[in-house]
């Protein structure tokens, strides 16, 4: 249970760092927009086109099956399957090891089905959006909103940069990430559901001594 607190910290201080970026990249954009130039367009790799969906590209990742697993446990496979079109940044498999102890268990359990399922909507912008139609500033997902950084040389969200771009799928586009992206408040929530640590067991009471026999009487010889 120590651990697990420990890893809940670690994940809040990342939810928090998150938030703050997203924060700050509100504030600062729109006070930019007036003086700064166009950022140049990045393109970091070609597309070809496909007929499979981005559950059906995911699938037959090796990278993504953790990701897929969750997809499914989540009850999302319908609506990632849906025309779209969605850009999709997926954390790989080695993205989601990185959690913290206990997270991915907690958050795959049937009871937080709804908390993996605001995790992965974190994941998703409503639009289909290629590695150089990405800028500086801020993306709205199905679950709030992204800090998203371009340079010539990558592309970051929140604390995650994108390590593999463009993967092509009929209804939009996935770009692999290197880590898990947590939405605002999904810590505090989780650590609510968590049961409460058991009260350590009472002493077991120590059993009552034997009652000592009643003298009884010496009889004498008459």
């Amino acid at each position: 249970m120590v651990h697990l607190q420990f890893a809940w910290r670690r994940l809040a201080l990342t939810s928090l760092w998150s938030a703050s970026l997203v924060m700050a990249t509100a504030l600062i954009i729109p006070a930019l927009a007036d003086t700064a130039e166009p950022s140049t367009p990045v393109r970091l790799s070609q597309v070809d086109e496909t007929d499979e969906t981005i559950v059906q590209v995911a699938s037959g990742n090796d990278a993504f099956q953790t990701l897929v697993a969750a997809v499914q446990a989540a009850d999302l496979v319908d609506l990632l399957s849906s025309p779209g079109p969605f850009t999709v940044f997926a954390p790989t498999d080695e993205a989601f090891a990185a959690l913290p102890a206990g997270v991915l268990d907690a958050l795959l359990l049937p009871e937080n089905q709804d908390l993996l399922a605001s995790v992965l909507a974190y994941h998703v912008v409503p639009d289909a959006l290629m590695a150089d139609q990405l800028e500086t500033g801020g993306l709205d997902t199905l679950n709030g909103g992204l800090a998203v950084q371009v340079t010539p040389d990558q592309v970051v969200v929140n604390n995650a940069s994108v390590i593999l771009p463009d993967v092509p799928a009929s209804n939009g586009v996935i770009h692999a990430i290197n880590r898990v992206l947590i939405p605002i408040g999904l810590v505090e929530e989780l650590q609510a559901r968590q049961p409460a640590p058991a009260e350590p067991a009472a002493p077991a009471a120590a059993p009552a001594p034997a009652a000592t026999p009643a003298p009884q009487p010496v009889r004498g010889l008459w």
